[in-house]
């Protein structure tokens, strides 16, 4: 098989090692770790239609809602999330 130069640019790149597998599954057992380390309880206020939201998306996830929130907040916060 044939590669441009870009192409042979990032298979040598891979080949270094220099890129990282994403795997959400991983990134959302980290943050539901790291969330395990609750220092603080907030009260928050939120319309139905959010918190029903939030739940069946975290059904889905297979996680609490209340460890989704969390770990959006998480995220927020330390820029992963726009």
């Amino acid at each position: 098989m044939k590669f441009d130069e870009e192409e042979k640019d990032i298979l040598d790149s891979f080949n270094r090692g220099e890129w990282k597998s994403v795997n959400s599954q991983t990134d959302y057992a980290t943050i539901a770790k790291s969330s395990l380390t609750k220092d603080k309880r907030i009260n928050i206020r939120l319309s139905q239609m959010d918190l029903s939201a939030l739940q069946h998306l975290a059904v889905k996830m297979g996680m609490p809602y209340q460890t989704l929130i969390g770990s959006i907040l998480h995220r927020y916060v330390t820029g992963d999330l726009k």
